[in-house]
């Protein structure tokens, strides 16, 4: 378990305190119609010693708890303490409007620990909140159930069973999506304004995140899908593969690959890059630290595809090779996710998901909002698409087979 900063237990402390016997101590007895805004109930008025009263007890009691007894006595229906706790931790996070910074009860916290091991039951997508405060498809993962069922980049997750969620319960979401495989999940989602209906049956998700193969002219191909534990490793398999089999290049395709785990995707790049800074983080005090590799570049060419579900820990690689001139980018305009979160487990087995730092390319340039630009922008045409959605003709891979063969 990570340990906890005093600041945060001590803000628990607090909480647990609100939502127990202080709460109690304050709002007992209390005549809430003496204390509220005489508009709202027309006839009603306040006179200056209730007034001062009440003033009182917001200085002496606080804002959270004068609401807290508000709600006690005047909400439609009952309500619970935790339920009130819940709510006030999440809108905690909520205040910083920050998607990517949010209070995650036990369980989801579980549920994203499961999915970073790479094995789980679902459906196989990665989500994202969007600036619009929904939850939006990063990418389906090949062939997983939302990949069949033609789940795309893109879609906006409105629903999952019936319950619908907002950008700031992703986790949430995410762990309704999870359950065990042979179960049925329903997405509804909205396309082009439209929406769509989705009934998927859950399945073990074994995420092999390094795929590769061989394509022409001695060429290889490697695809990374996430930046997981066993990724730096298995991607050092395949390129090893590559070199002993006198491969003449490859293809490093970091198209719609969310992101992951910043360490291991440091661990990639020093497989490709020779002594140097992949990027640099900087705290809200200017404070920076520098992600360098030593010399375990690999002698064979690359081009390295991207595009705009290319997003974290994809564009910090990219970023890096960019930089540092170490092979031609093709593709489209990545993510523009350039932020990190701490994710600290509290105590009682909750969590929280924070942005401290915010990273920067070798040369100072901004990723977060921004992304990274590649160094030939190749879009797909709409005639390259099948009826279905599949892509029937790739115009990025085809150029950084050019470029490889012009090497």
């Amino acid at each position: 378990m990570i340990s906890m900063r005093r600041s945060l237990l001590i803000f628990l402390v607090i909480v647990a305190l609100l939502a127990g016997a202080s709460a109690m101590a304050f709002y007992m007895g209390t005549d809430w119609d003496r204390f509220t805004d005489p508009s709202s109930h027309g006839e009603r008025s306040i006179s200056d010693e209730d007034y001062e009263e009440y003033q009182y007890f917001i200085d002496t009691y606080g804002k959270v708890e004068a609401l807290r007894a508000y709600i006690d006595d005047y909400y439609y229906k009952p309500v619970t303490t935790d339920e009130l706790e819940l709510g006030m931790l999440r809108g905690l996070f909520m205040g910083l409007e920050d998607p990517y910074s949010y209070y995650m009860t036990a369980e989801e916290y579980e549920s994203v620990i499961i999915s970073l091991t790479g094995e789980y039951s679902g459906v196989g997508i990665t989500l994202s909140p969007n600036e619009d405060g929904f939850i939006e498809v990063i990418a389906p993962t090949e062939d997983t159930p939302a990949y069949e069922a033609g789940i795309k980049r893109g879609d906006v997750i409105l629903k999952v069973d019936g319950v619908q969620y907002a950008g700031s319960e992703i986790d949430v979401a995410a762990a309704a999506i999870r359950g065990p495989a042979g179960t049925r999940v329903t997405l509804v989602i909205l396309r082009d304004g439209q929406e769509m209906e989705f009934t998927m049956r859950r399945e073990k998700i074994l995420s092999k995140t390094v795929r590769w193969e061989w394509l022409e002219d001695q060429i290889g191909y490697i695809r990374i899908l996430s930046f997981e534990e066993s990724t730096a490793v298995d991607f050092k398999e395949a390129l090893e593969s590559l070199e002993r089999e006198n491969a003449e290049g490859f293809i490093l395709d970091l198209r719609d690959n969310p992101g992951g785990l910043v360490d291991i995707c440091i661990d990639v790049a020093d497989l490709l890059m020779d002594q140097g800074t992949v990027v640099y983080s900087q705290d809200k005090d200017g404070n920076k630290e520098y992600f360098y590799v030593k010399d375990g570049k690999t002698e064979l060419p690359f081009v390295v595809l991207v595009n705009e579900g290319s997003a974290s820990s994809a564009e910090i690689l990219s970023a890096g090779i960019q930089d540092n001139e170490v092979a031609p980018i093709v593709g489209t305009q990545t993510y523009g996710k350039g932020v990190i979160q701490q994710l600290d487990q509290l105590m009682d087995g909750s969590a929280v998901n924070l942005t401290i730092l915010q990273y920067f390319s070798a040369k100072g340039n901004v990723i977060h909002g921004v992304g990274i630009r590649p160094d030939e922008v190749i879009e797909a045409a709409p005639e390259d698409y099948g009826d279905d959605g599949t892509l029937l003709i790739d115009r990025q891979l085809d150029r950084a087979l050019e470029i490889l063969k012009q090497r």
